[in-house]
């Protein structure tokens, strides 16, 4: 079993309409999306899957979505939580042995998720 990380940056803004805080208000963020992905190498290839394939896939089904976006316009209560599962329901059945993602708001902290059954 070998293990494959991507990540990817995107800009998008959002507000926390349910916290009492300054993230209360419209504000933005660089994220960082690092999608990791677990499966075995074909035996002739040796590839589990082609890189520009994974990089095809998080483009069209998630980063095209949110980048330079505005989150509240189609995820009700965007927090990095509602966010990740948010991703990983656009990519489950698009990339193959999807393990999981880790979305950071900040550089120093990040979610992980690993999908609705919560693979750990």
């Amino acid at each position: 079993m070998h293990q494959i990380e991507v990540e990817f940056n995107f800009a998008a803004a959002h507000r926390l309409p349910r916290y009492q805080g300054k993230c209360f208000n419209l504000h933005g963020h660089n994220y960082r999306l690092q999608v990791v992905l677990r499966g075995d190498p074909d035996a002739y290839s040796g590839m589990f899957i082609d890189f520009g394939d994974v990089e095809k896939a998080v483009k069209e089904a998630v980063l095209d979505q949110v980048d330079h976006k505005n989150l509240n316009d189609f995820i009700e209560n965007p927090t990095a939580e509602n966010i990740a599962s948010w991703m990983w329901l656009k990519l489950s059945g698009k990339l193959p042995g999807l393990f999981e993602l880790r979305l950071w708001e900040i550089p120093t902290s990040c979610v992980a998720y690993r999908g609705p059954q919560g693979k750990w």
